[in-house]
């Protein structure tokens, strides 16, 4: 998959603030295609995780619940120059990561 995700990362008083959009269907299983009448197959994110160099910062589980091109922004203590690497894997196998750097 294409790169999905954009990531800024920034650091205040020790106080790393991440944004990130990831571009995503997200269906939950439960629509039916309106010409068709079929129904829609569930294809969402079920795990992210965001690693600052080797220490896990965020494992999240996630479901069909979430919405489209899903928005997270998490916090935790880091400092300027760390590395941020988020990724995430979907209930069909496809996975996406994007590393930036805390500014």
């Amino acid at each position: 998959m294409a790169k999905s995700i954009k990531l800024r990362a920034k650091s205040k008083k020790g106080v790393v603030t991440v944004k990130c959009l990831m571009n995503h269907p997200m269906e939950t299983g439960l629509r039916k295609d309106k010409k068709t009448g079929k129904m829609i197959p569930a294809h969402h994110i079920q795990e992210v995780t965001a690693k600052a160099g080797d220490k896990t910062v965020l494992d999240a589980v996630w479901g069909g619940a979430i919405s489209k091109n899903p928005y997270l922004s998490f916090k935790f203590n880091g400092a300027k120059g760390e590395a941020i690497t988020l990724s995430w894997v979907d209930n069909k196998g496809n996975s996406d990561s994007v590393t930036g750097k805390v500014k």
